[in-house]
This record gives C-alpha cells, structure tokens and sequence, in this order.
C-alpha cells in the first residue's frame, strides 16, 4: 500500500510516489487530501468574459441496443502518482495569485459557510429532509412556496439561493455573467421541472394526473418550451442539462415500458438539437430514476449517433457509479460509438437517487462506489476499458465533488499528456454551491498552467421555488452522506475567512 499526502501549498507538498516534471495543483493550497488505495490483481486484459463591475448578484464558485449478456466488470485502481515535489518553484508561483476562495463575495462567503454548517450537522439536516419532502408531495397553499411567500422567503433565503441559479430569465443570466466573470469556461444550466416515481408507484399512476391527449401533448409543448427558453441563456461551449420526465404523463409511460418517443417528443427534440447545434452549446441527458433509466439510454445513444461525430461529442449521456451495473452498461455504450465511429459523451456521476432507488442496484458500501468511480475514468482517460476491443473517441464530463477522485483524474490525465500518450478529452464540473474550493482552485490551476489544465464548469439549476424543491432534497441528502467532505468545505470556508478578518 502506498499513501499521497498533499498539505498545504504554503507549507509542503510531500509526495510518496514518482513526481510529475511539472506543477499541478498549485492552487489548492488549502487542499488537505490523503490518497490511499492498495493494489491488486485487475480482471482487465491489458491494462473572456471580463468580471462584472459590480458585484450584483454572485455564486459561490468559486433506437438500437446491443442485446449481448453483460459481464461483471471490475477495476482495480492504481496507486496515484501525480502531485509535484519541487517547493521552491510551487512558492513562486503561488504569490502570483491570491487563494481560491478569494474570487468568492464576502456576503456568498458567509451565505456559503452558513449552509455549510447546516449540511454539516446531521440534526439540522435531519429537520431539513421533512419539510422539503412535505413541500414536494404537498399541493395546500401553506406547503406551497410558490403561493405562500412566508414559505418561499424561508426556503428561498436557506436553501435556493445557495444551490440555485434564479426564477427569471434575468436572474439565471446575471448569474450565469458572475460564474464566467469568475474564471470558469461555461456553466451547464438545466430546467428543474421533472417527475419523480416513488418505489411503491408505478409510471402508469402519474399518467393518472394528466388524462386527455390534448393535456399530454400540451406537457410536452411546455416542456419544450421551457427547454428552449433555457437554451437561449446559453452560449457557444456551455451545456444544456435535459430531463425527459419533465416532458409529463406520455413521456413518462413510454419511458417506464422500454418504448420509442412519442412522436411529438420526438420532434420537440429535433428543435432543441438542431438549435443547440446552431448555436455551438453541448447537452447532456440527466441520469434518472432506474425505473426509466434504460429507455433514457436508448434514446440517447440514438441520439448521440445523430449528433455526435467521429471527432466531437454534441450529446452527453449519464452514468452513475454508485449503480453496480454501470461499467457493464458503459462498456457496451463504448463498443457501439467504436462501431459506429462516433464520439462517445459520457458525464460521469456518483448518483443521487438513493433516497427513492432500489437498494440492492446500489453498491453496498460507499468505498465500493468511490472505487468504482476512480476505477472508470482511470480506464477512459488511459483508453483501456475491459470489453472492449479498440477504443472510440471520448470526451469525459467529471462530474464529481468529491477532492480525492477529481485529483485522481486530474493527475493520471495530466501525466498523460506529459508522457505523450494517447487520453481522451476531459473537463471538470460541480454543482452550484457545492466543492468551491475545488472549482476555484481548477480555475487558478488552468491559469498557473496557460490554459493546459482541464476546463472548469459551475452546474446551475433554474426553475420557481416550488419546482426547485425535489432538487433541493438531493442535495441535501447528497451532503448527509458524505458529511467529512462537508466538514473539509467547512474548514475551507473558514479559512478564508479569517484570512479577510486578519487582512482587514
């Protein structure tokens, strides 16, 4: 077993394995990561936007399957190697730049380490959890924020603003300016409408709710038109997120009983891709429930062979490591793009549907996800996937807020590129109010780097308060599951903090 230990970069960076000729990471110099992994014998075969002027409103940022049987796939992730050694050189350059929390307000500064010291504390959290749940399952004007503003104040000023973009067009684009002004390459913005099914439900009792064809069809016209509005406050790069239950009842039955589109979903994405591809912005599809989650996949690999080219990925899928099946059902995704000759978009994901997931598709422990997370970029970014013969053209969204697994990927894409072997593209992203200092830190690594490093991205979501709330709920329970990440954010924050209060 071998252990990497990064400390702060004014003091040391110690590294226990074989450096890397360059700096990386410089920027976290508040990072405090211990790496450990053992290991062990693989299954596999071979292994500008100018800042605003003002401070306004800122965030806290910083149909064709392959019917072969799956096989169990396993990873056994390597030991990293990758942070550097030389202090002299890491000191000088980080007098250049300020810490990475610096970038953030002081008044989003105290808004974040507020809310951080709720998901911090399993009580505050577990009086949270009940009453976003009976705001969600609750229709009566009192349990309704966007009716009851008493409500809404209460759940705008503790939670949405912290995690949200805005209700309005206006908010969502003084908000997305702030996030680029910041130093980040784009944002990922997505519509927060959706349907949930819970795991004593089925598809067919939602479409209960809405009963005429006219009704149906008019779901889906709403959604798209919500999705298009969305669009139109992004730009060239950006990424639309998409959900295909927010399109209502029909969507959501074909989706539960493995069937194509209806054919007005049909059409309605056509409209949306033919206008994201004019104006040069990405999407991806949300991962959803399981109950779902294979249709999802159908759609979108059709989709990708429409849209994606053998050089370059329009349309990104979902995958959700904390889902035992994953590497089997990305392993088949990978020999369909090899086949086919186009790019493959996967957004990689820990999850966040374990509230309402069956447990048993679910790893049992959360090392064993963790392990399987690193396990799978580890493989993309080296080209080498167990399963598959060749390798198609990747381009890897790591979406994760987890430290360790980000600076895994980072470094073993990094060394890569130093040593001149072939990797895939790859860009990193985190959600709105969630690993700032991770995301401010990836914005100064790029610039101490001259533009090597990956690109960093802030997800937003936008929607009324009400319409908000089910995505509030998994962030919420997103932090009560890892609360030693929030405690880091904690220190962090802190930090910072007193770094303004001794600066004056």
């Amino acid at each position: 077993m071998k252990r990497l230990e990064v400390r702060s970069l004014r003091s040391c960076v110690s590294v226990r394995a074989r450096p890397v000729t360059s700096p990386s990471w410089t920027s976290l110099q508040r990072w405090h990561v211990s790496i450990s992994s053992t290991t062990t014998k693989s299954t596999l075969q071979s292994p500008q936007i100018t800042p605003p002027a003002s401070s306004r409103r800122h965030v806290p940022v910083c149909s064709t399957t392959t019917k072969s049987p799956p096989q169990k796939i396993s990873f056994a992730v390597p030991v990293q190697q990758g942070f550097p050694s030389h202090q002299q050189d890491i000191d000088a350059e980080f007098k250049k730049y300020p810490p990475p929390l610096s970038i953030i307000p002081t008044t989003t500064l105290l808004r974040s380490l507020l809310m951080t010291y709720v998901l911090s504390s399993p009580h505050l959290v577990n009086l949270s959890l009940p009453l976003l749940a009976a705001i969600y399952h609750k229709d009566a004007f009192l349990l309704n924020p966007d009716r009851n503003p008493v409500l809404r104040f209460v759940v705008r000023k503790l939670f949405y603003d912290h995690f949200c973009a805005g209700e309005n067009e206006w908010e969502v684009r003084e908000t997305i300016v702030d996030v680029k002004g910041m130093g980040f390459h784009g944002v990922i913005l997505g519509y927060a409408k959706e349907t949930i099914v819970g795991q004593s439900t089925t598809a067919s009792s939602e479409s209960t709710k809405i009963k005429t064809t006219s009704a149906s069809e008019q779901a889906i016209l709403d959604w798209k038109e919500g999705t298009l509005r969305t669009l139109s406050m992004l730009g060239r790069g950006d990424f639309l997120a998409v959900k295909f239950t927010g399109a209502g009842p029909d969507v959501t039955e074909a989706l539960a009983h493995n069937q194509p589109p209806p054919a007005l979903m049909s059409s309605s994405l056509s409209e949306i891709l033919a206008q994201a591809r004019k104006q040069n912005t990405r999407v991806w599809i949300d991962a959803e429930q399981q109950i779902f989650q294979p249709t999802i996949d159908a759609w979108t690999l059709d989709l990708m062979k429409s849209y994606n080219t053998a050089s370059d990925a329009m349309v990104y899928n979902t995958y959700q490591a904390y889902l035992k099946f994953t590497p089997e059902v990305l392993a088949r995704h990978l020999r369909v793009a090899q086949g086919e000759g186009w790019t493959l978009g996967v957004k990689l994901v820990r999850g966040a549907y374990i509230a309402v997931e069956r447990r048993d598709l679910i790893h049992d422990k959360i090392e064993d996800t963790h392990r399987a997370y690193d396990g799978i970029v580890d493989r993309l970014v080296k080209r080498e996937f167990p399963g598959v013969e060749g390798f198609p053209n990747v381009q890897l969204m790591l979406a994760s807020h987890n430290a360790n697994s980000v600076a895994r990927g980072y470094n073993t894409w990094k060394i890569r590129l130093e040593q001149n072997l072939p990797t895939i593209k790859m860009e990193i992203g985190q959600l709105q109010g969630m690993a700032d200092e991770i995301s401010c830190g990836l914005v100064q690594e790029r610039l101490l780097g001259k533009g090597v490093g990956p690109r960093a991205f802030k997800c937003l979501c936008w929607g009324s308060v009400q319409e908000c709330v089910n995505f509030l709920m998994r962030r919420v329970v997103e932090n009560r599951g890892c609360l030693g990440r929030t405690e880091m954010w904690m220190s962090g924050l802190k930090g910072e903090l007193w770094r303004r209060v001794k600066r004056g």
